[in-house]
């Protein structure tokens, strides 16, 4: 199945990354906190995808917990959804009245944690948020 877009929420590496990935879909990217070199792209987006607006960010959770900041700027662009990176840890939660989602990382393996990609789903009455295996390619759920 062919994505609609692309979020990438930071830790880019080497830009050209967003330049593969821009041949599948459009591509919508944060700058992480490895990315000093990265050019022209923003710490923070707020997009409008089908129904949902959210707001992308490289850094917002604590643990399981949105940070101050980020819940913030979420409510201020009426928000409804944060999509993050950083930890490189697949989640799905809500905190603050907002939901958060990690997709994971597809990058290398790091410490123990699962090679995975999320996908957000919607139709005008229902979003679904899942995680993926890259390994197997069937749908991840946390052990």
């Amino acid at each position: 199945m062919q994505p609609d877009a692309i979020l990438h929420a930071g830790d880019i590496g080497d830009v050209s990354v967003l330049a593969d990935l821009a041949k599948l879909a459009p591509v919508h990217a944060v700058r992480g906190n490895i990315d000093t070199k990265v050019r022209d792209v923003p710490d923070v987006m707020t997009l409008d995808l089908g129904p949902l607006r959210m707001v992308l960010v490289h850094i917002a959770v604590y643990g399981p917990k949105l940070r101050a900041e980020v819940a913030r700027i979420a409510r201020a662009q009426k928000a409804s959804l944060v999509v993050c990176g950083h930890s490189h840890v697949p989640f799905i939660g809500v905190d603050k009245g907002i939901t958060v989602f990690n997709p994971g990382s597809i990058g290398p393996r790091r410490f123990q944690l699962p090679i995975v990609f999320g996908t957000i789903d919607f139709s005008p009455t229902n979003v679904k948020l899942a995680h993926w295996s890259c390994e197997t390619g069937e749908k991840w759920l946390p052990p």
